[in-house]
């Protein structure tokens, strides 16, 4: 493998209002919209209202009871289609509930009270990483796809344990409410509009890297192509797919310089199929969002499989629109240097490049907390604590783990070792035994990737060493 990834590093250098809100008076509220963003019109390029919440509750405001209740009135916004609440501490918890009705832009017409997801901070990069220490990460909730809306109402409540368990459709009492811990400070509710679904031009992006550095927003973007030389022309939109005898001889060609003739005749790599990928250019990722240059790890010995609780009502012709979406989530509203996963993959099956680095290098990630090192994230777009995962993604889990972990030698089936870089459910320095294919939850205490998706795992297990020819 060092051949191969040698050649690759070697390219580095997310009911209708009454009487709708005046521009003004939005205005107000949201956050002022930086330069690089306002000089590019939001329909082209997407763009991010952050709001902040407000007290619902002011007869128990006082210095030593802050509010435990806050959010936003009905109100008319610009239009949008994902959202997330964040604050400032990314290591306070929000404990409670998060709730959210949303106006589609189309009819008018409210939707009922939905969930958002509170416990998402175990996805996020490794303690001690520049990226964990950078100074602009925040706590933040998972994102919500609403499809396209133009109004929000919102409530946020702190809740006790007690009230919590019960938070499925019970209201908290006066004596758990008065218990419960305050709200992590400075609550803001983001609204994230994708822009138009189209890749930018090539050669140009609309906001230049966040970083000062030798990169512009058009060599990011070259950048960004380039990681993926050697499997795709430059600008590619899609990784094409490969048989499984290409793929071996590609892994062959690649690693030409670290194998003898001898070796080259008898080699017979568990190398599975490449699969068809969607790059970022595929999805219309704007490379002057993210950070310049990449970050690699040494090589992937484990594949991490998540959920984004993003909610499962998104149509996969919206999918690079929902992607696009949670990448500016990620990189705007909770300060990562990029998107978190490695890979996404949607519910019809259709595999997308993730963080920027090259779809078949280390590329280090921040999905899964104290293991993003030697490993990959693979996130299946969607919620599966009730809902069954469609037999085309669980396939498409197996297709990529097969092809990516047989660059690198690992068996699907197989155990591994990890080193814990700190979590909730291994110390800092830790040798853990993981199941090579993993969920969330084997490295971290959390409910990802959902109840439904992880029981398919023994099956994604089974494939990808099929595919490999084991």
């Amino acid at each position: 493998m060092r051949g191969f990834l040698a050649s690759s590093i070697g390219v580095t250098c997310a009911a209708a209002l009454a009487l709708p809100l005046t521009p003004p008076a939005l205005a107000a509220t949201a956050r002022p919209v930086p330069a690089t963003e306002a000089a590019t019109p939001a329909a082209a390029y997407g763009s991010t209202q952050s709001l902040p919440l407000e007290p619902l509750t002011p007869d128990r405001v006082t210095p030593s009871a802050p509010s435990t209740e806050q959010g936003l009135p009905r109100r008319a916004v610009r239009h949008f289609s994902l959202l997330g609440v964040v604050w400032d501490d990314p290591d306070a918890e929000l404990h409670g509930r998060v709730r959210v009705r949303t106006r589609a832009a189309a009819t008018g017409t409210w939707s009922g009270w939905q969930d958002v997801e509170t416990h998402n901070g175990e996805h996020a990069a490794d303690p001690d990483t520049p990226e964990r220490a950078s100074g602009r990460v925040r706590g933040a909730t998972a994102a919500l796809w609403v499809g396209d809306s133009d109004g929000v109402e919102l409530r946020v409540r702190s809740e006790s344990g007690r009230a919590a368990t019960n938070s499925a459709g019970s209201t908290s009492d006066a004596r758990n409410l008065a218990a419960a811990p305050p709200l992590p400070s400075g609550l803001r509710l983001e609204l994230i509009d994708p822009g138009e679904d189209q890749a930018p031009p090539s050669g140009t992006a609309p906001e230049g890297p966040r970083t000062s550095g030798p990169h512009s927003g058009a060599s990011a973007l070259t950048d960004a192509s380039a990681a993926n030389a050697g499997l795709a022309p430059l600008g590619a939109t899609e990784i094409t797919a490969l048989s499984r005898a290409e793929t071996g001889q590609e892994f062959l060609t690649l690693n030409a310089g670290e194998l003898t003739e001898q070796q080259q005749k008898q080699a017979k790599p568990y190398v599975g199929p490449r699969p068809a990928i969607v790059t970022r250019r595929g999805w219309g990722a704007n490379e002057g969002l993210r950070e310049s240059g990449f970050r690699y790890t040494k090589k992937v010995r484990a594949a991490f499989v998540h959920h984004t609780a993003s909610g499962n009502k998104y149509r996969c012709s919206q999918v690079p629109s929902l992607v696009r979406s949670i990448y500016r989530y990620h990189v705007k509203s909770m300060g990562w240097r990029d998107i978190g996963y490695n890979f996404l993959i949607d519910k019809c099956g259709k595999i997308y490049e993730g963080r920027a680095g090259g779809v078949a290098k280390p590329v280090l990630g921040a999905h899964t907390l104290g293991f993003n090192s030697n490993s990959m994230g693979i996130a299946v777009l969607g919620s599966y604590g009730t809902t069954k995962p469609s037999k085309a993604a669980v396939k498409a889990i197996a297709r990529l783990s097969a092809w990516k972990l047989g660059l690198y030698g690992v068996n699907p089936k197989g155990k591994t070792y990890l080193k814990s870089a700190g979590g909730n459910l291994y110390r800092k320095g830790k040798k853990v035994r993981l199941n090579v294919i993993s969920g969330h939850r084997d490295g971290f205490k959390t409910a990802c990737p959902g109840r439904k998706l992880y029981g398919k795992l023994g099956s994604a297990r089974s494939k990808a060493a099929r595919y490999q020819g084991r």
